[in-house]
């Protein structure tokens, strides 16, 4: 679908300074425009390309005065990040959804399913399954037992949910989500071997969820791991039973959370941050990557390293241990310096 220079200006309340006839169909980078696209100019270090680019449509902030000639259509805004969002997010719904239930999807007769909802080949849907209305399930997807899966929630190719599991609306669930897995549960004998404990609570994702490919979040032991609404979690993130993660809390990759630790809301978790368990993490935390986290940290605290310290306290820390093998040189030279003395 092709958008016209006057109907973006249009959308976005903006000012057309060239051609308003000139149409886009997607979205590029300012530096690898292509004719065609709508890139758009946020950061001042890229100002240079934005007299070479072959992007067709430029949007810029309405203060934005060229130092040279410009040959692409700008679109002068009042503020480019959000107007670049709004437009991302009037191109996605345009995309056509898809739609149907495919006669090749294992359907159990007990298993509702609400209106609009798309269901790909080789998917399964088990006995007593609820599906809310407008769902998009992509092919072979797994939905255990007594699943329940809110309104207009989006399931991309190879998601297993576990029997029980509980998924909020408006959730999207990227390839290779696997959500209710056993928690690592494993009791000592007294022969050196584990005895498997059971796990029979479940899991619950709330309304808004994000999960990124391959994250595994695992059922509870007993009662619920609970990840609060909109949560957006990065690819390949693990999440232990028992967990809690508060609501807008945001991870990147590789994170992970042993069992029964809560952590709160609004956090952002650098990646591969390794938290262990029955740790409670504050609200508006943020964690440094490739952290660990061993202790409890309070509301609005910073971390970095490993083990994790306060962040002005790393910062002094590492500035000294830079400085390590000049100190150990003049060690050495003291040392020196005093064995002569003493002879």
């Amino acid at each position: 679908m092709q958008f016209t220079a006057e109907m973006i200006a249009g959308f976005l309340n903006g000012e057309i300074v060239g051609d308003k006839n000139a149409a886009v169909s997607t979205v590029s980078s300012i530096d690898g425009g292509q004719p065609g696209s709508l890139a758009y100019l946020t950061n001042p270090k890229y100002e240079q390309y934005i007299y070479t680019t072959k992007a067709t449509i430029v949007l810029v902030d309405k203060s934005f005065e060229p130092k040279e000639s410009v040959v692409t259509t700008l679109i002068k805004v009042e503020n480019v990040g959000e107007c670049v969002l709004a437009l991302l997010e009037m191109y996605n719904a345009s995309r056509p959804r898809k739609k149907g239930i495919s006669k090749l999807a294992s359907i159990n007769e007990e298993a509702e399913l609400g209106e609009e909802c798309y269901v790909g080949d080789f998917t399964v849907i088990e006995r007593g399954a609820k599906i809310g209305a407008n769902c998009q399930i992509y092919p072979q997807c797994y939905i255990g037992d007594n699943v329940v899966i809110g309104e207009g929630t989006k399931i991309y190719p190879g998601v297993k949910i576990y029997e029980g599991t509980v998924v909020g609306r408006n959730c999207i669930l990227h390839a290779g989500v696997v959500l209710g897995a056993d928690g690592f549960g494993f009791a000592p004998r007294e022969d050196g071997t584990f005895a498997k404990i059971p796990q029979l609570g479940n899991v619950i994702i709330e309304d808004d969820v994000e999960l990124g490919a391959n994250t595994c979040i695992d059922r509870a032991k007993t009662d619920s791991t609970i990840i609060r609404r909109g949560v957006k979690l990065d690819n390949l993130i693990q999440i232990g039973h028992n967990v809690e993660v508060g609501h807008d809390t945001v991870m990147s990759a590789q994170v992970g959370i042993a069992g029964t630790t809560k952590v709160g809301s609004n956090c952002f978790i650098a990646g591969q941050v390794g938290i262990a368990d029955h740790v409670t993490i504050g609200n508006r935390v943020q964690i440094g990557s490739k952290s660990g986290i061993d202790k409890n940290v309070p509301d609005g605290e910073i971390r970095f390293g490993y083990p994790a310290l306060p962040g002005l306290q790393y910062h002094r820390s590492f500035a000294v241990f830079r400085q390590l093998p000049d100190l150990s040189a003049k060690v050495r030279e003291l040392e020196k310096r005093i064995a002569k003395v003493e002879e």
